[in-house]
């Protein structure tokens, strides 16, 4: 990337999200090739990062949409991508969400047993049915998906509920569906998972797809080594080729990644606006605080789930490396990007990147502290494009009067 992050803040302002369409092609093309089954479809988790650009890049490789809510249907169908192209897997779905879904033709992955009988009841004649395979993973408990307490799926006991809701209306399973978790990097619990699901499946006969879910991580510390994708589409191809022979016809299988495609290729530019150093005391060492403009506002992922996400000072790369905790100016005391960091040490007026920040960053996004949200940026080559303008304090107060 030759833009320069100091030009493109002085146009855009800081703090400023930025995405790199190219490397997002570039994971697009990693997973798909990985992922060697035939027919394999692979929709983009689209709560991870729902920008324009960013969506369109992904239809235009071939992802369809796993929208979870009303808005993420309505956003996918306002860029252009076709209803039959959306999978819309329900959360505690409204009737009034479940009816506007039939009237836009997007297929309900239903996740209860209730919600499945209402879509049939309402005339349905097509669904999917996300099942909690018992067996999850995830980078942290509340990004948990699977296993006994979470709140998604149909037990994968209750089979013969589901079949006699089949039995007693015109409704027709035609896809079974999993997700275990969130982030994970371990290749064998998504195997297993697959497994349980298969045996499921076997029971379900009117299936066109068989959805393994997402939840496949990134490496965001230095020391993490990324998921065996090559060797997960090896073994999700035998699983499926095998589970074919015997159901009798082939199964398209599909896959949801969302943060994999798009989490490497957003970071969030900060400007230093404070170091301060408070002195030793009662035990507790001398402790240095790099204060920035951005707060877990912006990027929640540090104060929810504790998670890692790597930071460089791209100002001064070369300064002197000191243990510090980067912070942001949110005021609550969880407002903390790093504990104990080594980064070369930080003046005010410097740049900081906070990586691997294209997933469930802005998406998650708020104006807490009535602080506005920041611009959204994409570059593809060297041409930069302004995604979503930063919000004016005006605009948050114009909300109420």
């Amino acid at each position: 990337m030759t833009v320069s992050i100091s030009d493109l803040l002085n146009t855009y302002g800081s703090p400023l999200y930025v995405y790199d369409l190219g490397l997002i092609r570039q994971q697009a093309a990693a997973i798909q090739a990985a992922f060697c089954y035939q027919p394999t479809r692979f929709l983009y988790a689209i709560k991870a990062n729902p920008c324009p650009p960013v969506v369109r890049t992904l239809s235009a490789a071939g992802f369809g949409i796993d929208a979870v809510s009303p808005g993420e249907v309505a956003m996918a169908l306002r860029l252009g991508i076709r209803p039959q192209d959306i999978l819309y897997t329900e959360n505690n779905m409204t009737d009034a969400e479940m009816r506007q879904a039939m009237d836009q033709g997007v297929l309900i992955t239903c996740g209860s047993l209730d919600r499945l009988a209402a879509l049939a009841a309402a005339g349905a004649t097509e669904a999917a049915v996300r099942f909690n395979p018992r067996i999850g993973d995830s980078e942290h408990a509340k990004t948990l998906t699977a296993g006994p307490l979470t709140k998604f799926g149909i037990h994968h006991s209750q089979v013969d509920e589901v079949l006699a809701i089949e039995r007693d209306s015109d409704l027709r399973v035609v896809g079974c569906h999993m997700h275990i978790g969130s982030g994970s990097l371990d290749a064998e619990a998504f195997v297993a998972a697959m497994q349980v699901i298969l045996e499921i499946a076997a029971r379900l006969t009117h299936l066109r797809f068989i959805d393994f879910g997402g939840g496949i991580g990134i490496p965001y510390r230095e020391d993490q080594q990324g998921i065996d994708l090559p060797a997960l589409g090896a073994r999700a191809a035998a699983l499926m080729e095998d589970f074919c022979a015997s159901y009798g016809r082939r199964l398209e299988l599909r896959l949801e990644p969302g943060r994999f495609p798009v989490a490497e290729a957003g970071t969030l530019y900060t400007t230093v606006t404070s170091v301060k150093t408070n002195p030793a005391e009662d035990g507790h060492p001398a402790r240095t605080f790099v204060g920035t403009d951005t707060g877990f506002n912006h990027l929640v992922r540090p104060c929810m789930y504790g998670s890692y996400h790597p930071i460089t000072n791209i100002s001064r790369p070369e300064a002197p490396p000191q243990v510090v905790d980067v912070v942001g100016n949110i005021c609550e005391s969880g407002d903390i990007f790093a504990r104990d960091r080594s980064l070369p040490l930080p003046q005010p007026g410097d740049i900081l990147a906070i990586g691997c920040a294209g997933a469930y960053g802005m998406s998650m996004a708020s104006t807490y502290n009535l602080r506005p949200l920041p611009a959204e940026v994409v570059i593809d080559g060297d041409t930069v494009t302004l995604a979503r303008p930063r919000t004016e304090i005006a605009d948050l107060l114009d909300a109420w009067c």
